[in-house]
């Protein structure tokens, strides 16, 4: 089995490098403050100002930055899932019928059976990477407006800066973390300024450091490159490479998309944007701009539907799983509240409420899959939450995990959109959730699960 991947970037031309070489990533966003990163950097080298710190080391320092913070995070799912008490009750509707309890189990033993990717002896291997281009002896980002951008592109017409670019890969299984920079030299074709502002309006320099990409529209004007292409694109494959087998495996442990027949099949090579209408709706496309996929969104390890004997068709190849996350009143026990999502127009069953949640990744348990789909969609860190129990509803091919949690003591969950498949996320006080528009899922569920919910509570007193 291969050694899973996790991207701690969205950037969908590092994604698309990995792909075209045999390794379907895992993407995570780091949300790391990066101004804010590097002006600690910046305080524990004893420098005044940001700019005091060369270019090398400020790709380093937010590569470093980025890929800790998602091992930060894996780390601390694996301690929640841990740390989680009480039972699994599991339903088996396609052979006892809806409702029907078939078995119910701990979850600690739940766990032994799957525990997931954090309890791999090997990997998962996360990835930083971030890139910033010097010219002329000024660090050049991402320029945003296209007045930044008019300005950058008409100084290095005709010209040559360097493209830095910072890695880092942390083995999560040992801690272990290598780390490189690489660099090229770019040498640009003189532009006319109706070809700099035609370039402009297609909008494509103005979220990549430096104004142009080698992929693109803008690689026609890139008149040479002394160093390592892939490194321009953003993430060094060669450099790569080497940190993975500086951290004592091969390059080859990491493929997921090549079986000895070739592609492995299911799992798209190509860069594909999944979750349309057709995709992750199952129907056509819609004219509504509100009800179509950001553009930004990738297909990833465990995504794809699975037609099931029920007569329908579910989403998650390995099954789904989210967090109903309560509040309770630690004098009384009466549950207060739960932490619901405004589910995005474009998803499955868009603008109804649901406890977040989605498709669980290669490799993960659904435990795993749980808490990191509460975090990305609404901001529920697994540090700051008890699981006490869940509901598992098999299909046999497929399942989804309901995983029951409380808020810890002492802590507060303030909920927040980390992706964009929410409307909104907010706690919703438990008699006003009847008046939602639910899930059908979480409809046809609910009495149950706040019964049960209530019942945990009263015991913890």
């Amino acid at each position: 089995m291969s050694v899973s991947v996790i991207l701690a970037s969205q950037s969908r031309p590092r994604r698309n490098l990995l792909v075209q070489s045999g390794i379907l990533p895992l993407i995570r966003v780091s949300q790391v403050d990066e101004p804010a990163a590097l002006r600690r950097a910046a305080e524990v080298k004893g420098v005044d100002d940001v700019r005091q710190i060369p270019p090398a080391e400020q790709v380093q320092i937010l590569a470093d930055a980025k890929a800790q913070a998602i091992a930060d995070m894996y780390g601390q799912i694996a301690r929640t899932a841990r740390g989680a008490t009480g039972q699994l009750v599991e339903s088996l509707p396609l052979e006892d019928g809806f409702g029907t309890v078939a078995r119910t189990m701990p979850i600690r033993e739940a766990l032994r059976n799957h525990e997931g990717m954090v309890a791999a002896n090997r990997g998962p291997l996360v990835i930083g990477c971030d890139s910033m281009f010097e010219f002329e002896g000024a660090v050049y980002g991402k320029p945003h407006t296209p007045q930044v951008a008019r300005e950058r592109l008409r100084a290095m017409s005709g010209k040559e800066g360097v493209l830095w670019t910072g890695h880092c890969v942390i083995d999560v299984s040992t801690g272990q973390t290598a780390h490189a920079t690489s660099h090229a030299k770019v040498r640009f074709a003189s532009m006319s300024d109706t070809q700099i502002d035609t370039y402009i309006a297609s909008g494509e320099p103005l979220q990549v450091a430096g104004c142009f990409t080698l992929e693109g529209l803008g690689g026609p004007f890139i008149d040479s490159i002394e160093g390592d292409p892939s490194g321009i694109i953003g993430l060094s494959l060669p450099t790569v490479r080497s940190l993975v087998v500086e951290l004592g495996y091969e390059w080859t442990d990491l493929w997921n998309l090549v079986t000895a027949g070739g592609v492995h099949p299911g799992v798209p090579l190509e860069d594909t944007q999944h979750d349309t209408d057709a995709a992750k709706n199952g129907s056509g496309a819609d004219a509504d701009p509100a009800k179509q996929a950001p553009k930004d969104n990738v297909h990833q390890p465990g995504d794809g539907w699975v037609d099931c004997p029920c007569g329908h068709r579910h989403w998650g190849r390995n099954g789904a799983s989210g967090v109903l996350l309560a509040r309770r009143n630690a004098t009384t026990g009466e549950v207060t509240q739960v932490l619901l999502q405004h589910r995005a127009l474009w998803s499955a069953e868009g603008g109804t409420w649901g406890a977040p949640g989605g498709a669980t990744a290669d490799g993960e348990s659904p435990l795993e899959g749980a808490l990191r789909e509460s975090f990305e969609e609404a901001n529920i860190r697994p540090e700051d939450i008890d699981v006490v129990g869940a509901y598992r509803e098999s299909h046999g091919a497929w399942s989804y995990t309901t995983v029951l949690a409380f808020e810890k003591p002492g802590h507060t969950v303030i909920p927040r959109a980390n992706d964009d498949e929410s409307l909104e996320t907010c706690w919703v006080s438990v008699p006003a959730v009847d008046s939602l528009t639910l899930l059908s899922a979480m409809r046809r569920d609910w009495d149950d699960l706040i019964a049960r919910l209530r019942k945990i509570s009263q015991s913890m007193l």
